[in-house]
């Protein structure tokens, strides 16, 4: 067994030799004469291998796994037309060419020169305008497509690269399928005319040979005219099908081979199968005109026969098809089953949705594009607007109907809990003095949602006059949007989680590697970096420049973790960005500064743990604090001004949290935050 293995081996290992010397014999056999011995084994190879390689064209997949074909098709051709040679050399100086061909003119043609001619004709015919003619057209249009959609294949393959979705070797090898389509589909192009020229050639080899033929018979072998014509046409036509019928398989395989789709996942055969046989309901409606037909005067025994046969078959078909469909169904529901059993099922109820925005029924054509309703492509331009005002990705907002909330009211869920809610009325609008209306406009009293400012319901009618009067008019979309938008920044920091925080640092790390690997996680874990951005929104400071934010983490890590100082730091780096939103046209800020004793105090009640820094104030003082904060923060609002507290770095944090209970959105800067060029105007001092 390791002697014939061996054996095996080295034969494979040398098939290139074998291969060469078979190519340089056929040439050979062109000049030399060959035996009729040798001659019948060559045409029973040569009918043997095209038979192979039309079987082999129907059991391929794909085009490319008989990528040799177009090479193999060129030997083939010169193979029979040295066969043809070699015949034509034997029938004209012996008048008998082997028991191959003598055969095929007595046995297969029953002695009829005539009848042989004809069929022989047939077979050209078929070969050269039939199938040779349409492959070389399908390898031709093939060839031209692949060709033009290479580089949409290429830039699709590079995206798919630079997506992260496909591997450098899986792009490589995509690659070199794309080009190995377009040259064997261009080499099946070139490998069609092969056949048609040898087609040609068949009928250019008979005609001589019966002519040469003819005139050997009568002038050298000294025979009739009748015999003469007798003897070599029947020996011509018999090697003409010898030859053809081989020819005529290989262009069969041809036209299977470049026909196929190349995405196709199974064979011919299957595929046949599959698809002609897939219809119950047409083979039954055929079986049905078959019988019709019988039933009209056609032959009842082959139509009937026929429809039999199509109509039982429709209906094992279709019976196999529904015991299918039960099976599937079947398991499906033991899938479900075993999947309600499973511990693990739970997850999904557990799941929170990050942001929620729950509605009456009567509130959902605000969201059904079909009655108009735009509350989604609004939704769509929050989301862009929170990620250019401060650099946020929202999660997705699920948006769903509540059958137990009031038909026009809303509710604002964050991670399952209740934020905000309001009231809607769809064929109103929001009507909001401005303090410079004219007059007074009739309509429903009600509180703007957003920012609880007193404003009326009013019919659409009155839109236009409203306007005129001075009034602000939005319609219920506009307010739930904003309302939804207000609520966003004001909460943003605790959207922000970890996951998205990472999201992020995936992001800037292909633009900016060196940053985020210094950072992380060296010295900051991705949890502290969503600590200190977490605190940065609450107080509505913009994340966007997160390059800035990262190098400023990364200069003072290395000095202290404590996320307070980090986030005071920060601020530092991004102090252009803060101070834009609160100055003037003139560069002018209006603030409100703390008295050095409120300092003195807030300073002396900072107490550091291993967990951080907090601030006591004695509870008198305190109230002192802030009884003076408020005088201030109200006469800064008769003013017009946003009050705005101005502090020495150092106390900027623990004054905020001081007073972020009494003044949720008091803005809060320090010293260190002021540019050169902007000017501080003084409204007073927060004094004890």
């Amino acid at each position: 067994m390791a002697s014939e293995q061996v054996a095996a081996w080295r034969w494979y290992r040398n098939t290139d030799i074998v291969i060469a010397a078979a190519v340089i014999g056929m040439v050979v056999m062109m000049v030399i004469p060959v035996p009729t011995v040798l001659l019948d084994f060559l045409l029973t190879v040569n009918i043997t291998f095209s038979l192979i390689i039309l079987l082999v064209s129907m059991y391929n997949n794909e085009p490319l796994q008989f990528s040799s074909f177009p090479s193999l098709l060129l030997v083939m051709t010169l193979f029979r037309l040295s066969l043809n040679v070699s015949s034509t050399r034997l029938i004209l100086l012996n008048g008998f060419a082997g028991q191959i061909i003598e055969k095929f003119g007595l046995f297969v043609l029953g002695g009829n020169p005539v009848v042989g001619f004809i069929i022989f004709l047939i077979l050209v015919i078929i070969q050269f305008i039939v199938i040779t003619k349409g492959a070389e057209r399908v390898s031709e249009v093939a060839a031209r497509f692949t060709l033009d959609a290479m580089p949409g294949k290429q830039m699709s393959i590079d995206a798919d690269l630079n997506a992260g979705l496909i591997t450098e070797k899986e792009a490589l090898d995509r690659r070199r399928r794309i080009q190995s389509e377009a040259d064997f589909y261009g080499a099946m192009d070139g490998a069609s005319k092969f056949i048609k020229g040898d087609a040609i050639a068949a009928i250019v080899i008979v005609l001589i040979n019966i002519i040469g033929g003819f005139v050997i018979g009568i002038l050298q072998r000294k025979m009739s005219a009748l015999d003469s014509l007798n003897t070599y046409t029947i020996l011509t036509v018999g090697e003409g099908l010898v030859a053809q019928i081989p020819a005529l398989l290989i262009s069969t395989a041809t036209g299977i081979t470049v026909t196929r789709a190349a995405t196709s996942e199974a064979n011919l055969s299957h595929e046949f199968t599959t698809q002609l046989m897939g219809r119950p309901r047409a083979l039954a409606i055929a079986a049905g005109g078959l019988a019709l037909l019988a039933v009209l005067g056609m032959p009842p025994l082959p139509f009937l026969t026929l429809s039999t046969i199509l109509g039982f078959t429709a209906y094992a078909i279709k019976r196999a098809q529904d015991q299918q469909k039960l099976a599937v169904i079947e398991k499906e529901k033991d899938e479900q089953v075993e999947e309600i059993r499973k511990p693990e099922n739970v997850i999904s109820l557990i799941q929170v949705d990050v942001l929620e925005l729950e509605m009456g029924y009567s509130l959902i054509p605000l969201v059904d594009v079909s009655q108009g309703g735009d509350l989604l492509d609004r939704v769509v331009i929050i989301r862009r607007q929170c990620a250019l005002e401060y650099g946020i990705v929202l999660p997705p907002i699920r948006m769903r109907d509540n059958m137990q909330l009031k038909p026009n009211s809303y509710v604002i869920k964050i991670k399952g809990v209740e934020v905000a809610s309001g009231e809607l009325m769809l064929d109103h609008y929001l009507a909001m003095s401005s303090g410079v209306t004219e007059d007074g406009i009739q309509g429903i009293e009600t509180v703007e949602p957003a920012f609880g400012l007193p404003a009326k319901w009013i019919p659409a009618s009155l839109r236009e006059h409203a306007e005129l009067a001075g009034y602000t008019v939005v319609d219920p979309s506009s307010v739930i949007a904003t309302h939804l938008t207000e609520i966003i920044k004001g909460h943003s920091h605790e959207i922000l989680g970890k996951q998205d925080v990472q999201n992020l640092l995936d992001h800037i790390k292909k633009t900016h590697p060196a940053v985020v690997e210094e950072l992380i996680p060296g010295l900051l874990t991705v949890g502290e970096v969503q600590k200190v951005l977490a605190g940065l929104l609450r107080e509505r400071v913009p994340i966007r420049d997160l390059v800035t934010i990262l190098e400023s983490l990364a200069d003072h890590a290395r000095v202290t973790k404590d996320v307070d100082m980090l986030i005071e730091y920060v601020r530092q780096a991004l102090a252009r960005n803060i101070v834009k939103q609160y100055a003037d046209a003139t560069d002018t800020l209006h603030v409100i500064t703390l008295d050095p004793n409120v300092e003195q105090i807030i300073r002396e009640s900072i107490q550091y743990t291993e967990h951080g820094s907090f601030i006591t104030v004695d509870p008198e003082k305190a109230q002192s604090i802030f009884k003076s904060l408020t005088a201030n923060v109200e006469k800064a609002a008769e003013k017009g001004y946003q009050p705005i507290i101005l502090c020495a770095p150092v106390v900027r944090i623990y004054f905020k949290k001081l007073t972020e209970r009494l003044i949720p959105n008091l803005t809060v800067l320090s010293y260190n935050e002021l540019e050169g060029r902007v000017n501080v105007q003084s409204l007073g001092v927060v004094s004890i």
